[in-house]
């Protein structure tokens, strides 16, 4: 047992994170983790004793820009301790174990417990290397929240049971955990109570909640679960006890995959306004032959179709519409032009508000890395391209339609002196923009008669939509 406390307390170390919401909500409670231990949190890397890098591993540009970092620390930063964590850690400890001299220590995601031996052995001068089992979701006390005043990120899930022939996450996360209903909802009353705003709830697979080993790529066991069709969803379950909560709040549910999209969370979210009818599904692609290729079993169509269904039950709602996101992935393995247009075509026909592209990386392990007809880099990039284009047009146009409406809007940061002609200037985003990865909106006030205990990051104020420049919008304080 590690006895030296003192060390402990005089250690300073700094979290360089990377990755996605989830890897961030880790990266949380390895700070607090750390600081329970006794060590002292440090924004500022030059101080730290202890660099630790939250790696992501999801795909080969990610790893780069993580192995980037951890390299750059080595050598800007000799004399302190680099420990590699996160996704890239988990995915390849046995092969940096000999391959990556430049890391201290390494230590995979399964069980963040993990941290706290990795830390005290490194202090011993000992060079830990530890793959712990992936193992129920790893949540607890978060001190320090990385995400903007008011916002904070709550995990419902972890790995996932689709398994998309492009996709490393089951290989890096496991299999689909979920968490216990009481868990969640004590974590999210916890950070209401600490003045958060905004939760989002994020998994893998949001849909899969509490749907552990029952998959619709395990046809016995989906038929017997009668696809939700007669039963109630865990998620819809759930997000009826988070209606039961007193207070004015958000609740934004992110990463639903379509294949089992839960119909029967829409009503519930149409009873309660505080469950913002954003939907963030990830259909990858527009063409059939595609999508069955990723070992999905939509197809356009019914993809197609669920959007209208989403927009049909929603129509009414406190907010009127819906806000769509989804993701898209150019250059997948035997992809011609045909099927190219065929996204472009879906894409138009669904018109989401915001949308993100990604050129395919071959990932090693993954069914789609042995598929023949691989694409070359500069045709999956011209394709994400024009993807990127035709998005912009969409979104242009949603954004034209949300002038001279009122919204809240939750203050990110104020920008210090405003225009310097006696305009204050803010950064905020409205229910329809997730954090990260949506536009934002450019709040106007009159510094000399607005409170500057109004205008402060955290806080929620009513703005009147009145222009956009290209994915983000102006408004004027009311």
């Amino acid at each position: 047992m590690f006895t030296n406390w003192r060390l402990l307390t005089l250690t300073k170390f700094f979290l360089d994170q990377y990755g996605c919401a989830k890897n961030q909500v880790d990266g949380e409670l390895i700070i607090s983790r750390l600081e329970n231990l006794g060590l002292v949190y440090t924004e500022q890397e030059e101080e730290a004793d202890l660099i630790i890098i939250n790696s992501c591993g999801f795909i080969e540009s990610a790893k780069q820009e993580s192995l980037n970092a951890l390299l750059q620390a080595n050598e800007s930063f000799p004399k302190a301790k680099i420990l590699l964590v996160g996704c890239l850690a988990e995915r390849y400890a046995e092969v940096f174990a000999e391959e990556l001299p430049e890391a201290d220590g390494i230590v995979g995601n399964g069980d963040l417990v993990a941290i706290d031996n990795a830390v005290q052995q490194l202090l011993l001068g000992k060079r830990p290397v530890i793959k712990p089992l992936q193992k129920g979701v790893c949540c607890g006390e978060r001190n320090k929240l990385l995400s903007f005043p008011g916002s904070a990120y709550v995990k419902i899930t972890e790995g996932c049971d689709n398994r998309c022939s492009f996709c490393a996450i089951p290989l890096i996360r496991g299999n689909l955990r979920s968490r216990l209903e009481e868990d969640i909802l004590e974590e999210i009353k916890s950070l209401l109570k600490q003045g958060i705003f905004e939760i989002n709830l994020v998994g893998q697979d949001s849909a899969a909640y509490g749907m552990d080993g029952i998959s619709p790529h395990n046809p016995e066991i989906w038929q017997e679960f009668d696809g939700l069709h007669e039963k109630e969803s865990p998620l819809a379950s759930l997000l009826k006890k988070i209606s039961q909560l007193q207070g004015n709040f958000w609740i934004r549910i992110l990463y639903i995959h379509p294949d089992h999209f839960p119909l029967d969370i829409l009503p519930v979210i149409a009873q309660d306004k505080r469950l913002l009818p954003y939907f963030d599904i990830p259909f990858q692609s527009g063409s059939d032959k595609i999508i069955k290729s990723m070992n999905r079993i939509g197809n356009s169509a019914s993809y197609i179709n669920l959007v209208k269904k989403i927009r049909h039950s929603l129509e009414k709602t406190n907010y009127k519409n819906i806000a769509l996101r989804t993701t898209f992935l150019a250059g997948f393995p035997g992809e011609t032009d045909k099927d190219a247009k065929a996204t472009e075509d879906f894409l138009n026909q669904i018109k989401p508000d915001w949308s993100g592209t990604f050129t395919y990386s071959q990932e090693e392990d993954t069914p789609a890395s042995q598929m023949e007809k691989q694409i070359s880099s500069k045709i999956a990039t011209k394709r994400a391209k024009n993807l990127e284009k035709l998005q912009g047009q969409i979104t242009s146009k949603a954004l034209l339609k949300r002038s001279g409406q009122t919204y809240q809007v939750l203050i990110e940061e104020v920008i210090e002196g405003g225009d310097g002609e006696g305009t204050g200037l803010a950064i905020g985003r409205a229910w329809f923009q997730a954090p990260e990865v949506d536009g934002a909106v450019v709040i106007r006030y009159d510094l000399d008669t607005t409170p500057t205990e109004k205008i402060l990051p955290g806080k929620v104020v009513s703005v009147q939509i009145v222009g956009s420049s290209g994915v983000d919008l102006t408004g004027d304080l009311v």
